[in-house]
This record gives structure tokens, C-alpha cells and sequence, in this order.
């Protein structure tokens, strides 16, 4: 549907009811499917809910394009690769994890074949839960074309650019076709792949009206197609495995659409943090940039949480996060700098996993660091973190456990932290 969520012109607004096209008059009026559409184009509609889900959360839009989807071979099984569909091959340890980032693949490989798995809950077959993935790439997908039929897949560049760069942030919903180009070269990040609700924007509750993620900020791209023919892929994520198809044109043909079902990209830098002015240091559900809720409400099935630059002034307050034990599992990625609660180790294109109730929080050095520091205001600058949020525990995958990346002396960042019990108030 679109060859990238960051090219061409862009519309803003989250969830709105979008309307473009790529040719004067390639969108019917007054009705969505007619006897014969303009430009003997034809009309296909892409559900992403039930038809009767509440006018508020529904989601759908209309497509014109130069040949419906049914049109390709057969879909057979596609093995091989890190993709994986299912959670259960290896014990979940309690312990909490971290790795080093993946390296770049010497040899070409393009974004499907660069996906690796490294936890994940649930599954779509549940239509609950979601997978957390990272990319490494180096070529782009000339004749080839991927969807997931799974879920709905939220993108976090770290290194390169996929047309969408370090610090934003894409979602392309379930079953949008796409193609990844690589204008900047080799490329490396990040994917959050929900099975569950949607993403939306989270409720601001006594926030009011204003702030964390802005509606107008994220914008969604305007019709432009291919009209092209040849011997290309047709790559699909269907119940947990990958399936391809011949298919002998571009399936980028969508001349022009309508609706509110459609990629969008977010620029991370416009996120407005709130945080506090007096003392204490907030809950990490302030920062929620982007929410998939479940039936529980308040409790997510996963959300997308950043930590950017911002300015910190609590007063009598240990700053960093403080330890923590939580029901929630969390997994952190990193996309620039340094996070406030590790002085080392935790690197760029890096993760670590924290699941339900293991034990974490900042390392020896950062508590003795933070203990002690001048209580000024400071600018948090240089910085760009972010986590994945889920109520069910996040299972990593035998080759996140086995992968050399993965720091097995993780734990002992907190070996430093001594008994400082004096006996006295």
C-alpha cells in the first residue's frame, strides 16, 4: 500500500478520516464502491476491525487500486531466519536480561531476513499479546514485498534510515503491504509487534487536554502507487510463520484511498514529557507515547513508552529510576546516549528485559552517583530511551538466550550496592 511510511507529502492527524489520491478524480463521490470506479480502477476495502466494533475505535479505509490483493500465486511455507511465532521453546528465567546490539549481517540482507526475535507473549491466534523483534539490514527490498497478517508492527529506528529515521517512530497496521529501502545504507532498530487492540493515543486523565503525544504530530503519507510488472516476492506473517508468494506486479498500485486505516510515523522529538515540579520520582506510565489496550482497563497488552530529553527538578529526591519490582514486564531499548539509570553497559541498538517481579533499578555506580548529587535543576540532555510494556510476561526465545550478545554478567552491575544500614534515624 505504501513503499514508505516517510515519503512524499503527509497528512496529520491521529485517527482522523483521511482522504488522497494520486490522480485527480481516482476517488469516487458519494459512495465507496461504485458499478465502475474512475480510472477502471478497482475498489477493496481493508478492515483492521470487526465491522461492528464502536464507531470510535473502528477502523477501516477504502482502496482504488490497479489490481485487488487476490491477485498472486499460491502461498507456500518460507523457513529459516530469527522470525519466530511462539514463546514456548525455552524456560522464561526470572532473572533480568540485557544484550549488547546485534551486529549488521556481512552478507545482503534486506529488513525481513534481518528480523530476530527476542521475546514475546501470546499470539495471534489469541488476537492478545506481542513479539519484540530488532532489525539489521543492508539491502533494500528491490522486488519484494512483506505483511503481517499477525499484528500491527511499530518501528523504532536506531541506526540508518528506513525511510523513517532515529528518532521517530512508525506503526504499519496489520495486513498493510510494504516494502523497506535503505537510503542511508545499513540500518538497525527496532520492532514492537502487537497481536492485540490497535495502538491509540493513551488517556490523559487529570493531564487534562494537552500533552505527552499530540494528535496533529503524527502524520500519515498521501497516495502515490506503482504501475510496475515482473517476477516479485510476495512475503506474508500468517499464525507465526512466514509464507511467500509469486507475484508478477507491484501490489504498491493504490492510486488513492480514504479512511483512517493507514501507516503513520511520529516524530519522538515532539513528545511532550510531563513530570514533576515538586518531589518524587513518576511512574514510567507518564511517558506513554502510544497504548494497545486490553479488555482490563488501565492495563495494557502493550504499551510504547519513551524517555527523552527533558529537564529534571525534584527536590529531597533520588532522580533516577528508583528500584522497582512490577506485575508489568518491561523490555527498554536505547537509540541514543545514555540512560539515567545505567552508567554503562547499556549501549545503543542494545535491550534488556525485565520481567514480571524481577528485581531492578540503577546500578552501583548510578546510585552512589545519584545519592550524592546536587539537587539543581538539570537538563536530561543527549538521550533517547524507550520501553515496551506488557501485562503478560515477555518469554525470550532460545536464540536471545543463547545469541554471544547477551551479557550473562549482567547482574553484576548491582554486585556494588552495600549494606548502608547504620542502625540510626
Amino acid at each position: 500500500m505504501t513503499r514508505a511510511v516517510s515519503e512524499g507529502s503527509y497528512q496529520s492527524g491521529f485517527g482522523n478520516e483521511l482522504a488522497t489520491e494520486a490522480l485527480p478524480g481516482a476517488l469516487p463521490r458519494g459512495q465507496n464502491s461504485p458499478q465502475r470506479a474512475p480510472y477502471g480502477l478497482y475498489a477493496e476495502q481493508l478492515s483492521g476491525t470487526a465491522f461492528t466494533a464502536p464507531r470510535g475505535a473502528n477502523r477501516r479505509s477504502w482502496l482504488y487500486r490497479l489490481r485487488p490483493a487476490v491477485l498472486h500465486d499460491p502461498f507456500e511455507l518460507a523457513g529459516g531466519g530469527l522470525l519466530a511465532g511462539s514463546f514456548d521453546e525455552v524456560p522464561a528465567p526470572p532473572d533480568p536480561l540485557r544484550w549488547d546490539p546485534l551486529p549488521i549481517p556481512e552478507q545482503p540482507t534486506d529488513f525481513v531476513d534481518g528480523l530476530a526475535t527476542i521475546a514475546g507473549n501470546g499470539g495471534a491466534a489469541a488476537l492478545d499479546g506481542c513479539a519484540i523483534h530488532v532489525y539489521r539490514a543492508n539491502r533494500s527490498m528491490a522486488d519484494r514485498f512483506f505483511f503481517d497478517a499477525d499484528g500491527e508492527l511499530l518501528l523504532v529506528p536506531e541506526q540508518g534510515l528506513l525511510a523513517v529515521g532515529p528518532r521517530q517512530a512508525a506503526v504499519i497496521p496489520r495486513g498493510v503491504r510494504f516494502r523497506v529501502e535503505l537510503p542511508d545504507g545499513a540500518a538497525r532498530g527496532y520492532v514492537c509487534e502487537s497481536f492485540g487492540a490497535p495502538f491509540r493515543l493513551p488517556e490523559l486523565g487529570p493531564i487534562g487536554s494537552n500533552g505527552l503525544a499530540n494528535p496533529r504530530d503524527f502524520l500519515s503519507p498521501q497516495a502515490r502507487f506503482e504501475d510496475r510488472e515482473g517476477d516479485f516476492e510476495l512475503v506474508a506473517r500468517f499464525q507465526g510463520r512466514r509464507w511467500r508468494a509469486r507475484i508478477d506486479h507491484s501490489p504498491l498500485d493504490v492510486v488513492a484511498w480514504h479512511g483512517n486505516l493507514a501507516p503513520y510515523q511520529y516524530d519522538l522529538g515532539r513528545f511532550n514529557a510531563i513530570n514533576t515540579v515538586s518531589y518524587d520520582h513518576p511512574d514510567p506510565s507518564i511517558f506513554t507515547v502510544l497504548t494497545s489496550p486490553s479488555e482490563t482497563p488501565g492495563t495494557a497488552n502493550v504499551d510504547f513508552v519513551l524517555f527523552p530529553e527533558r529537564w529534571m527538578v525534584a527536590e529531597h529526591t533520588f532522580r533516577p529510576p528508583w528500584f522497582h519490582r512490577n506485575v508489568m514486564s518491561e523490555y527498554m531499548g536505547l537509540v541514543e546516549g545514555r540512560y539515567d539509570a545505567k552508567a554503562e553497559g547499556f549501549l545503543p541498538g542494545g535491550g534488556s528485559l525485565h520481567n514480571c517481579m524481577a528485581g531492578h533499578g540503577p546500578d552501583a555506580a548510578t546510585f552512589e552517583e545519584a545519592s550524592s548529587a546536587p539537587l539543581a535543576p538539570r537538563r536530561l540532555e543527549g538521550t533517547l530511551a524507550f520501553m515496551f510494556e506488557s501485562r503478560r510476561v515477555l518469554r525470550p526465545t532460545r536464540f536471545a538466550l543463547e545469541t554471544a550478545q547477551r551479557q550473562r554478567d549482567y547482574a553484576d552491575c548491582w554486585k556494588g550496592l552495600r549494606k548502608r544500614f547504620t542502625g540510626k534515624p
